[in-house]
């Protein structure tokens, strides 16, 4: 569509409606697995109807494994419960053109029972009760995410064909900053970037990454929630528009023996007036005491919390040293062999985590990042000193190695069942076992080519 584009008021909506720009809005909202899920309602039936009630969907939308297959374990919903509808509550501060899709309005939903309560374990509602923890004590976040990915010549129907084996990277040789190679992407790429720009983002650019065919691009940091809204949003329309392209790309953290897919997640926090709390002239290295407190936190609840930023069975394949992922649990200053990586100065004073792969829920890792350093500031934790060296080759506690590992820590942390609530914290566990069970019986390529013969 070619007017309007960015953010929409719904006095703007009901001028593009009337006008012929739109005719479909998608009302959506991120499942456990950090999928774009929803509807397409007619922007007739939207303006008249669902402005005022939203739209309902089934409640089993964040009871399914990542194949949508209905798994049994969750207490919101199940055949028992007759899974019954929950409601998608549009948040029109988040009305948007989407201009990769003809004629199409977004907008991201909040999740509510149908007597009007929150859907504690939908990932946007658990974000938002960190956040409200934050506002208690007058502190604001902001954060940036660095969504790696990897594009792929074939389509995404050719890919499913061929088993996702034997692949053509879009580009032959690491091309990291290489700005040759990334010409023969840039089509694709920069039909991504405008779009998002379309949509309300600001995006900052693209550079090419180690593996082949890998890019990453950039957006401009804004508040947690705006920027947890916007990359679900991006994600999903990236592999729309590789579709349309006649390409594909994949978000997996770890797609093969080469590098992995990051999503560092950059985060600060600011006083009721802006002030830069993290930041403190005065201080070594310009840090401030709530924020060594906050660093603190974030080294003791790691281990604990690391479902939330690594969920899924091939998140810890890309935990591999001298890789650039983290493995050591250890803070510096610029040093990217720690798992958190100190930069900026003033307002941009922040940490980056660099636990996150590409397939993070974006949500449920933030959420987890403002719980550990809400547990550092409350309990006025100590800080360690910076890591000076390579933290690869350190006797520092590690990163969980599996996902079965990092559920048993999750299931026995005090500070997870504080943060989150029992209710959030047996739904995830549930997920995870499920993912565990499903990988523990599946069998692999890997076993075949080793025993088919030879064993």
């Amino acid at each position: 569509m070619s007017a309007p584009t960015g953010y929409l008021t719904l006095d703007a909506l009901r001028s593009a409606v009337a006008d012929g720009h739109v005719d479909t809005v998608i009302v959506a909202f991120t499942d456990m697995q950090g999928r774009l899920i929803g509807k397409r309602v007619s922007a007739r039936l939207f303006l008249e109807d669902a402005v005022a009630h939203g739209v309902e969907a089934c409640n089993y939308l964040l009871a399914v494994d990542v194949e949508m297959n209905t798994v049994d374990g969750y207490a919101i919903s199940s055949w028992e419960r007759g899974y019954g509808d929950m409601a998608l509550i549009p948040d029109f501060t988040t009305l948007r053109a989407a201009p990769w899709l003809e004629a199409t309005a977004l907008v991201t939903a909040d999740l509510q029972w149908l007597d009007g309560t929150p859907v504690e374990p939908s990932p946007r509602r658990i974000l938002q009760r960190q956040l409200e923890r934050l506002a208690e004590r007058g502190l604001t976040a902001f954060v940036g995410t660095e969504l790696e990915f990897i594009v792929f010549d074939d389509s995404y129907r050719e890919a499913w064909g061929k088993g996702y084996r034997e692949l053509t990277p879009a580009s032959d040789y690491n091309i990291d900053y290489a700005l040759l190679a990334s010409t023969r992407m840039e089509p694709l790429l920069r039909d991504i970037r405008n779009s998002m720009d379309g949509a309300g983002m600001y995006c900052e650019g693209v550079k090419g990454e180690c593996n082949l065919g890998q890019q990453e691009i950039a957006f401009r940091y804004t508040d947690a929630l705006g920027t947890c809204d916007n990359h679900s949003i991006y994600k999903n329309g990236a592999k729309e528009i590789a579709d349309r392209h006649g390409k594909s790309l994949t978000f997996m953290a770890k797609f093969n023996e080469r590098e992995g897919n990051s999503c560092h997640i950059h985060i600060s926090l600011r006083g009721a007036d802006g002030d830069a709390v993290f930041s403190d002239p005065d201080a070594p290295h310009g840090i401030s005491k709530l924020f060594r407190h906050f660093l603190a936190g974030q080294l003791a609840a790691m281990r604990e919390l690391t479902l939330f930023s690594a969920p899924n069975i091939n998140s810890y394949k890309r935990y591999v040293a001298g890789s650039f992922a983290p493995t050591a649990i250890a803070w510096g200053l610029d040093n990217r062999t720690c798992a958190l990586r100190v930069v900026g100065r003033g307002l941009g004073m922040r940490v980056e985590n660099r636990v996150p792969g590409g397939d993070v829920n974006q949500y449920l890792a933030v959420a987890a990042l403002i719980a550990a350093g809400l547990h550092g500031i409350d309990q006025e934790l100590e800080l360690p000193d910076a890591f000076p060296g390579n933290a690869y080759e350190s006797d520092v506690a590690r990163v969980p190695a599996t996902l079965r590992e990092a559920a048993s820590l999750f299931a026995e942390s005090a500070i997870a069942r504080e943060a989150f609530g029992d209710e959030v914290v047996d739904h995830y566990l549930n997920n995870a076992g499920i993912e565990v069970a499903a990988y523990d019986a599946a069998v692999t390529d890997w076993e075949r080519v080793r025993g088919f013969e030879r064993l």
